[in-house]
């Protein structure tokens, strides 16, 4: 199964770093460069123009993720622990 890799997530950054380690399954992680990093896997987020919805707006980041190192197999494999930690209105 094939994952994007870089998708827009309203979310704060805040709340996105506080779940990183659950989703990663890697409890110690470097910042480097803006970048997220753990083993063969790393995490960008750049801040977007929030969703708009009234007078309510929602905070948003582009998230790209990049691997190195990591086989097919071990790259869906953490998509798919990534993908259900970020996942919200049950999918």
């Amino acid at each position: 199964m094939r994952f994007p890799l870089a998708y827009d997530a309203t979310t704060t950054r805040q709340e996105f770093v506080r779940l990183l380690p659950q989703a990663s399954g890697e409890a110690e992680l470097r910042e480097i460069d803006g970048r997220f990093c753990g083993k063969g896997w790393s995490v960008r987020l750049t801040p977007i123009p929030p969703l708009a919805i009234g007078m309510v707006r929602l905070e948003r980041h582009r998230v790209r993720i990049e691997f190195d190192g990591l086989t097919a197999e071990e790259q869906d494999r953490f998509m798919q622990r990534f993908t259900l930690h970020y996942q919200r209105g049950g999918g």
